[in-house]
């Protein structure tokens, strides 16, 4: 077995000598790019051993740019020779002249969506040279070489945090394994991420879904049934890699676009899913235009809360959805009293697991939560559990997160959702809140739980997070003003066909 983290630590002194690479994120691409051919590449020599005599696999990707022909042989082209076959060849074939149509269209069509905003960043061929060779060692092939990177992977996404923005796109995997195992997708149904960063959601349904492969058939069914959409170039390439590291030969499903550029109005039937699990960005606003996407009663830019209004109109009737979202969500007003009070009246907001402080050190000190729901029936109640740290813990960090097995309290007390939870019992961690609660409140779902003494919150992040939702609800009323002045002025003057 190859010494994987020693490779890419190797790897990353190796880009520190290069003038190209400016920071965190750009060694990161450059990574991604360098380690996504090779995984294609070792793929691809799989599916040939695989192919039946009388129908050889055929590569999408022509021949003298295949990454066996230019980067396997140690002793090949490098210094300028290499630079210049990279930016001159390699680059301009794969980001836009490969062929779509035919057999290996959708495989191409990858490929050029993901290198459509890649670039490569090293200037010294010489040292790209010692690049590739460290990542020929790996053989992704070999399932402990193909284990050991998917650890080394979550690092990479853990060494995002210097470059700023790790939080948008990274969720700790013991969340996404629990929302997975609470949701429970079924093989044949249809399961979307409409802000799938790095693919963590996507590759713990692949994992849970595979259990119920069977044969050749259920594998294509499992492909099929996999959605994902991220508008940001790196995390897409982490994703569209993490998913054929997970078996996914052609990942067309993971597009590279803004889930939320699209008129809420043309959605249809046809878009709709089964399950939808997310953690959407929270705490940013997204850019101008984007909210004018929205009916006039749903608009803000605050990012999380147009998913949401999102995700309640891509479920199918009894589809079913679990999302991370901060607390703000719980106790803002405004457009967020509107949504919730959508969101109870449409779904069944069944429950709400509250997690502690740390969940999502070291990139944010926000508090978040699990909403879990089903669309097509009201809610009457929602039952509350509030995670508590384990023994001997007192916060989570990076060298210490949280872990899958924490949450068997909560797995052994959930229930049925088909009988109406009816083995759940309040518990010093659970508790049950009436809808007429929810509603006299006027529909705050942030319930503190009743076992615990009132307890007064001084945390500066957590004051600061409610003063933002304070500026968002005041920029939703703005924006309701503007629109109802518009229209009455629209109106004096006959006009009332113009915004």
């Amino acid at each position: 077995m190859s010494n994987v983290s020693g490779i890419i630590k190797s790897i990353q002194d190796i880009m520190r000598k290069d003038v190209g690479v400016d920071g965190d994120a750009q060694r990161i691409s450059q990574l991604v790019w360098m380690f996504f051919l090779k995984i294609f590449d070792d793929r691809e020599a799989e599916l040939e051993f695989l192919a039946d005599d009388d129908k050889p696999y055929e590569s999408p990707i022509p021949d003298h740019l295949r990454w066996r022909n230019w980067a396997d042989n140690a002793e090949g082209i490098t210094g300028d020779e290499l630079a210049d076959f990279i930016n001159l060849q390699l680059f301009p074939t794969l980001k836009d002249k490969l062929t779509t149509q035919g057999e290996q269209g959708k495989r191409a069509q990858v490929i050029r969506d993901l290198f459509e905003d890649t670039y490569n960043y090293m200037k010294s061929g010489t040292l790209t040279r010692q690049v590739i060779n460290k990542i020929c060692e790996i053989d992704f092939n070999t399932q402990q070489d193909r284990h050991t990177f998917g650890n080394i992977y979550e690092q990479i996404l853990k060494d995002l945090q210097s470059a700023g923005n790790a939080g948008e796109f990274y969720t700790p995997r013991a969340i996404t394994e629990f929302i997975v195992n609470r949701v429970n997708p079924q093989l044949e149904e249809k399961v979307l991420d409409p802000a799938c960063g790095t693919g963590g959601f996507l590759s713990n349904v692949i994992e849970h879904k595979r259990q119920s492969v069977n044969n050749p058939e259920d594998e294509i069914k499992l492909q099929q049934s996999l959605h994902g959409v991220e508008k940001k170039s790196l995390p897409y390439m982490l994703c569209v890699t993490n998913m054929i590291l997970h078996g996914i030969d052609t990942p067309s499903n993971i597009r590279h676009d803004n889930t939320l550029s699209k008129p809420y109005t043309s959605y249809s039937e046809k878009d709709r899913v089964h399950v939808i699990i997310t953690n959407p960005p929270f705490g940013g606003m997204e850019e101008d235009g984007i909210e004018n996407n929205f009916p006039s009663t749903l608009r803000t830019r605050e990012t999380a809360d147009l998913f949401m209004a999102l995700i309640i109109k891509l479920l199918k009737n009894e589809g079913r959805a679990a999302v991370v979202l901060p607390d703000g969500f719980l106790f803002g007003e405004g457009m967020k009293t509107r949504l919730k009070q959508k969101l109870l009246e449409e779904c069944n907001l069944h429950t709400i697991v509250r997690l502690p402080n740390g969940v999502f050190a070291p990139y944010t000190s926000i508090k978040t939560n699990l909403l879990f729901f089903t669309k097509g029936t009201a809610t009457e109640h929602i039952w509350y559990y509030e995670h508590p740290y384990p023994d001997g813990v007192t916060s989570y960090n990076k060298t210490k997160p949280m872990q899958f097995k924490e949450f068997a309290t909560e797995i052994d007390w959930w229930g049925d959702e088909a009988d109406g939870f009816a083995k759940r019992v309040e518990t010093e961690q659970a508790w049950k809140v009436s809808l007429d609660d929810i509603k006299a409140s006027n529909y705050n779902l942030d319930i503190k739980n009743p076992h615990v003494g009132e307890q007064i919150n001084h945390d500066p992040a957590e004051l600061l997070q409610q003063y933002q939702a304070q500026q968002a609800t005041i920029t939703d009323l703005r924006s309701e003003l503007k629109d109802i002045l518009q229209k009455a002025l629209s109106g004096n003057t006959g006009k009332s066909g113009e915004a």
